[in-house]
């Protein structure tokens, strides 16, 4: 990934969550950074051993906690994991929310899948942003975002996300799927033909690619998510962001179905 302005970012947040980096980066307040890392050994770690390998990750020919000490900002130990699902992996905007540095990894999900949330965000763009959450899908797997953040900084996204006010998005751990280091950002995804709906429940019956990272307990990650609706619901089947970009779910599909609780999309501790 080259290295750039934050703000110089081409894609602007109404085109997320697709497309988004496809490696690990580090997001300042002004500079997009490409982070060196891969974790190919073990087949589970801990969250602890998780941070200690991050922070040996390599930055302009430096660890990770080096750049993060040298820049006064808090360590790798102080920080904790949490889901970047959509737009808040998008380097332009997670610049100008000025949360300072934040470290960002890829990772492979399983069992569960980004979808849209019920809900519309106009603020800075128009027609505006459909925010993404979390839903379950037997079978299914995708990769996304981790970030490891500040408590402030992650109050202060779930804080964006709700516009300011005491709203429907809050930070949650997830009590199903698992999630593991993934080595390989451009990994194939499962295809619109591999699943299958039986009236109530959707079913991916692709195969999964052999694991390449190590698992660790998604218990653990911070993940935030829509709590008044949940995710958007057409005709019974959930609307993936792996295949139904920004603006097509917009265009052919926002406000043509109905909504599914939170409830019946994820189980938390």
């Amino acid at each position: 990934m080259e290295e750039m302005k934050s703000s110089h970012w081409q894609y602007t947040p109404n085109n997320s969550p697709q497309p988004l980096p496809k490696s690990p980066f580090v997001c300042t307040r002004t500079d997009l950074l490409s982070l060196e890392f891969e974790l190919t050994n073990g087949e589970e770690i801990q969250i602890n051993e998780l941070k200690q390998e991050v922070s040996q990750a390599k930055l302009n020919g430096t660890t990770l906690d080096e750049f993060l000490t040298a820049n006064s900002a808090p360590s790798i130990g102080e920080r904790m994991p949490i889901l970047l699902l959509g737009e808040l992996a998008n380097p332009f905007q997670l610049s100008r929310l000025n949360l300072g540095i934040i470290p960002v990894i890829c990772v492979r999900l399983t069992g569960l899948c980004r979808t849209y949330a019920d809900s519309l965000d106009s603020r800075m763009v128009r027609p505006g942003v459909h925010h993404v959450t979390l839903a379950r899908t037997s079978g299914w797997w995708e990769v996304t975002h981790l970030a490891f953040a500040t408590l402030p900084q992650m109050k202060a996204m779930v804080t964006w996300l709700n516009n300011g006010k005491r709203g429907d998005w809050r930070g949650v751990k997830a009590n199903e799927g698992s999630i593991r280091v993934e080595n390989q950002p451009q990994l194939r995804h499962p295809s619109v033909e591999s699943i299958t709906w039986d009236g109530k429940i959707e079913t991916c019956t692709d195969e999964e690619p052999e694991a390449n990272g190590p698992l660790f307990d998604i218990s653990q990650i911070m993940i935030p998510i829509h709590t008044n609706y949940g995710c958007y619901d057409s005709r019974g089947k959930i609307i993936r962001c792996i295949h139904v970009g920004q603006r097509d779910f917009h265009s052919n599909y926002f406000r043509r179905g109905s909504s599914k609780r939170w409830q019946d999309i994820l189980d938390i501790v």
